[in-house]
């Protein structure tokens, strides 16, 4: 088993809105950046929904969500984990990022979305406990993955569309 480690978090003093992974998969960690796998449709979604398309620069593409109150981040710090899959995450290696902290430093935020299921169980079971009394609404979307192929692009950025809309 491989040990990961996550990214710092993407987010400006007043962020409103926050997008969480699971852990970055291997091409994500190879190239230091949020969501690298060329078939992963993320930056395709933020592309159609924010300007931030991946024929931008990375900084660019980060700039551009942070202009529209969107923090990204993943709910595990670290993990052993072969491969990129959710699926092979070791349970009893997951370790979370410091929730509390982060919304103490970032008040504003009121939604929270997870990308994919791996995300929302992982937040549901180790963070929310934690977080009693913080007032955030939490919602899954469909990942933009393309290890989840059940939904095709279009439905995926309808579904995404809400992060623009609240």
């Amino acid at each position: 088993m491989a040990a990961v480690r996550s990214f710092a978090p993407v987010a400006s003093a007043d962020a409103t809105v926050l997008i969480l992974g699971s852990m970055p998969g291997e091409a994500s960690l190879r190239a230091g950046q949020y969501y690298a796998h060329e078939r992963n449709a993320f930056w395709r979604i933020m592309g159609d929904l924010l300007g931030a398309g991946p024929s931008l620069p990375y900084r660019e593409r980060l700039e551009r969500i942070s202009a529209a109150g969107i923090a990204l981040w993943d709910v595990i710090a670290d993990c052993e984990r072969d491969g990129s899959l959710d699926a092979d995450i070791v349970g009893a290696s997951v370790c979370v990022n410091d929730f509390a902290e982060f919304f103490a430093t970032h008040p504003a935020i009121r939604r929270v979305y997870f990308n994919g299921a791996a995300a929302e169980s992982n937040f549901r079971r180790h963070v929310l406990p934690g977080l009693a009394g913080r007032n955030v609404t939490l919602s899954r979307l469909p990942s933009t993955s393309p290890a989840h192929a059940a939904k095709g692009y279009a439905e995926k950025l309808a579904a995404w569309s809400v992060i623009v809309a609240g």
